[in-house]
């Protein structure tokens, strides 16, 4: 047992012998002392202070008193102040579990029998994947990692959205300027290929749009506009002439005219008529739609290995997009949904704070929240687990809200375990990026980037004369990875972020390669030493130095970070520890000598040390998806 849960449960053992107290281990507050008072963890016991009828001081020593009597030896001593209680652990507490804890899998948990689904990445197929995908397969990549060193069974998927508006736009711009281009004939990777077409089209349409919303802003009639659209956009002019409109509100109207004058130009026109033909079965849209998305699925998993992600189950739109309708039947049946004059089906949610949402369109077509109750309950059939994590970034906030609470108003039985993981968008030093103009960072793009700053940065250190090229290749890469993972999962998921490709590689700042090299320096003095788990040999000191101390302190903690990042769905909280220990150990090796230690106890003892935070690190890092290079 970790000396965390050791030290509540004796705590609370203490309280119920000494005062009768009936309380959970979870109810104990513990935490590491500070520095400035002598001890290691800190029991607070304001709390019980009244059921016990004794002061804070007195109560503390009697609490005190008792856990050490009854430790087993496990504490050496104890002081008070006020309501906190300090305790000191033996250092043959520390020594033993050195002893007892020096293998690779330390902080894995048996299995629970438990399943978790994890679902990220769901990219379009109508462009490359970009930065702020990175970001999602990173996190769901180990979010997915977490409960598997926790016990957990997992199965990570994800939903490709191969259909739609947006995939129609960039079959309709290879079909009108593409002269029948592939990845073949231009030598441009297949996503990629697909993605500049899409931004093709963007442009013309932007082109077409222009005198279409110039026509909008003077009030004037657009040819072709339907008489509905048509009107509105009258209503909109004219409100934008009121004196006392305010900025706010004059520029929603203003992008709602934006978006009007776009779709009444002939290209989006011809788009939704293709997209109807797509839904028709017209076998010459299908046939550009199958050979567009190959194109880019190529592509995806070539991106996918490069970043080390990987999916169990892969789900396509195109194949989910009608589930869900017969759960709007029975909805409507039981009285969750209701029907309106005009055929569309809603469900009022106003009593939960929300407003009245539609569910299904008045021509029976279905909404994407409709699509995504019926993937929720495919899901569930495939795998019946407990808990439903969709890692989605925070604009999508409302839309999951709202999943989860119509699919429990439908007693559907995993409905309590949906969980989104909400994360922040990532932007550049230059800004937000942007998929219409073409703005977006490419992840290849910046893998390539982050490959080559890793081979400038380690060039200047000239540790590496002695590598093949192949070595070397294998090492930028693992570096320009480690960096851009690293950088990414550090902060905490519900923050948005800045990337910043030079700082993320910085060797001696809180990086991913700063953890590598001091992993690579271990391992070093370890193949110098001649040590391995087969040729280990026993530890005999019995008194450790503070750094050595605090080194094994940080060490045993390892298990309850990777359960509290599970809890949280944080993998920050690993990157933190794992940097955190990486220094911890470059100021050991900094203030002791291993080699050249004072004794031969000393000696084993620091090489028991250096190989157990080496296995460590790599877990920590294995857990962010990150290798660990041997030599560097």
């Amino acid at each position: 047992m970790l000396i965390g849960n050791y030290l509540k449960n004796l705590t609370q053992q203490a309280l119920q012998a000494l005062y009768e107290l009936q309380v959970e281990a979870a109810q104990v507050t513990l935490n590491e002392t500070k520095p400035e008072f002598e001890g290691d963890y800190t029991i607070v016991l304001f709390q019980f202070v009244k059921q016990a009828r004794r002061s804070p001081e007195q109560m503390g020593q009697e609490v005190g008193a008792w856990m050490v009597a009854n430790s087993a030896g496990n504490l050496s001593g104890f002081n008070v102040i006020k309501g906190f209680l300090n305790l000191s652990v033996a250092e043959s507490y520390w020594i033993e579990f050195l002893g007892q804890n020096n293998r690779p899998d330390f902080g894995a948990q048996p299995a629970n029998g438990r399943k978790v689904m994890v679902e990220y990445s769901s990219p379009n197929t109508n462009k490359p994947l970009h930065l702020g995908h990175l970001r999602n397969n990173f996190l769901g990549w180990s979010v997915a990692e977490l409960y598997k060193w926790n016990g957990y069974d997992v199965r990570k998927t994800c939903i490709v959205n191969d259909r739609g508006v947006h995939i129609c736009k960039s079959m309709l711009a290879w079909k009108k300027f593409g002269e029948g281009a592939t990845p073949e004939s231009t030598g441009i990777k297949g996503d990629h290929l697909v993605g500049d077409f899409y931004v093709r089209f963007e442009n013309e349409l932007r082109v077409q749009s222009a005198p279409v919303l110039e026509a909008l802003m003077q009030g004037q009639p657009v040819a072709g506009m339907e008489a509905e659209a048509a009107a509105k956009a009258l209503v909109l002019y004219n409100k934008l002439q009121e004196a006392d409109l305010p900025q706010e509100k004059a520029a929603e109207i203003k992008d709602e005219l934006k978006e009007m004058a776009r779709n009444a130009t002939p290209i989006m026109q011809e788009v939704r008529q293709m997209l109807l033909k797509w839904e028709q079965g017209d076998e010459e849209v299908l046939s550009v739609w199958r050979m567009m998305n190959g194109w880019v699925y190529a592509g995806f998993d070539e991106t996918y290995r490069r970043i080390g992600s990987d999916f169990e189950t892969m789900y396509y739109e195109s194949d989910t997009y009608l589930l869900g309708k017969e759960y709007v039947e029975e909805g409507l049946a039981s009285g969750v949904f209701y029907r309106k004059e005009d055929g569309s089906v809603w469900i009022d949610l106003t009593a939960e704070g929300l407003d009245e949402k539609l569910v299904l369109r008045k021509d029976g077509t279905s909404v994407y929240i409709t699509q995504d109750i019926g993937l929720a309950k495919k899901k569930y059939q495939d795998y019946p687990m407990e808990q439903s994590v969709y890692v989605i970034g925070d604009e999508q906030n409302y839309h999951m809200h709202v999943l989860q609470l119509i699919c429990k108003k439908l007693g559907m039985p995993f409905a309590d375990g949906i969980h989104h993981l909400s994360y922040g968008m990532v932007d550049l030093p230059t800004g937000r990026m942007k998929s219409r103009e073409g703005t977006v960072v490419d992840a290849d793009d910046l893998c390539d980037e982050m490959e080559k700053v890793a081979a400038d940065k380690t060039r200047e250190l000239g540790k590496v004369a002695d590598f093949t090229e192949e070595e070397l290749k294998v090492l930028y890469h693992t570096l320009g990875m480690g960096a851009l993972k690293f950088y990414l999962l550090r902060v905490d998921p519900k923050k948005r972020m800045v990337f910043n490709p030079e700082e993320s590689i910085d060797f001696h700042g809180f990086t991913g390669p700063f953890i590598q090299y001091s992993y690579a320096r271990i391992q070093s003095v370890l193949r110098k030493a001649g040590w391995n788990a087969q040729q280990r040999q026993a530890i005999t000191i019995n008194q450790l130095l503070p750094l050595e101390k605090k080194l094994i302190v940080q060490m045993e903690q390892f298990p309850g970070v990777l359960q509290a990042a599970c809890q949280d769905m944080n993998p920050s909280h690993v990157a933190n520890y794992a940097f955190s220990l990486a220094k911890t150990f470059n100021a050991f090796y900094t203030e002791h000598s291993i080699a050249n230690a004072e004794s031969e106890e000393s000696r084993v003892l620091r090489l028991h040390i250096s190989e157990l935070t080496s296995s460590i690190i790599a877990n920590a890092m294995r857990v962010l998806g990150i290798a660990v290079p041997a030599r560097m």
